[in-house]
């Protein structure tokens, strides 16, 4: 432990800015396109909204706390290095996921034109399936959130349930064929999280409550967390490959507007190339 514990945004710019910094030089030395770079924004404004109550929720009930002299400023119950974490989180994985897309498009293009099922002729059978088994892990969190040892796990999976019910529900057969993607996509980032998290704790930046987890902790790393990280993650890896998905059965933004009579259509399909 260093004397004196570091801030929450010293610790930032120090440990999660620079993998958000190599992932926009990165993209600007290999442009991702418009289309890309809009499905980066939305997740990433997406991120901040669905995280920010829950997030000062269990600040507020103790779940975690930071250090002295840690937080600069607070909004709400969070510090504001919390809410910079998200966003630097989301364009981080959301740029590394993207750069590996280009694949994705031509396979996922291939299936679409070879009749298999767009994001648009998903059967409800599927759809339900889908929906189920998130629902099924929000289900399984908000019992474990009964109890007082596994209240963060039962609120991470309680909290989860529904974006994956509503990613596997939009097309859950499309994200397994892409397994392979979504592995590397996902694990990679978790984790450098992983690491950067485990330094954090053990610098006192911020402390998880013993009383309100599980204890496990393999590597010093509370086992809550490790899911916490895997599961924003995926969050974002899963709603980039959708969001490709939608791109290659010809729903892109520009072409959309083109056909709803907003734009021009010749404009739409030069935007759309484009991006």
């Amino acid at each position: 432990m260093l004397d004196a514990t570091p801030t929450y945004l010293g610790f930032l710019a120090v440990a999660v800015a620079p993998a958000a910094l190599v992932s926009i030089a990165l993209a600007v030395r290999s442009p991702p396109g418009t289309d890309r770079i809009a499905g980066v924004a939305l997740l990433t404004v997406v991120a901040l909204a669905y995280t920010t109550p829950w997030d000062n929720a269990l600040v507020d009930r103790g779940v975690w706390w930071y250090g002295d002299g840690a937080v600069f400023a607070t909004l709400w119950h969070a510090p504001l290095g919390e809410y910079l974490f998200v966003v630097l989180q989301a364009v981080a994985v959301g740029l590394w996921v993207s750069r590996g897309l280009d694949r994705a498009r031509t396979t996922a293009s291939a299936l679409v034109g070879a009749g298999r099922h767009g994001p648009g002729d998903v059967p409800r059978r599927d759809r339900a399936i889908g929906a189920a088994a998130g629902l099924f892990v929000g289900g399984v969190g908000l019992v474990l959130a009964a109890g007082t040892r596994t209240f963060y796990l039962g609120a991470i999976l309680a909290w989860a349930g529904p974006v994956l019910a509503l990613q596997w529900a939009v097309g859950w057969r499309h994200l397994l064929a892409r397994r392979r993607f979504l592995a590397v996509g996902v694990l990679v980032p978790s984790t450098y999280c992983w690491l950067v998290d485990r330094v954090a704790i053990e610098l006192g930046v911020w402390t998880i409550s013993a009383r309100l987890t599980t204890g496990v902790a393999p590597g010093g790393l509370p086992i809550e967390e490790a899911v916490f990280f895997l599961v924003t993650t995926l969050f974002v890896a899963q709603g980039l490959v959708l969001y490709e998905w939608v791109l290659a059965a010809g729903w892109a933004p520009a072409t959309v507007l083109a056909k709803a009579g907003r734009i021009h259509p010749r404009l739409g399909t030069v935007v759309d190339r484009w991006g």
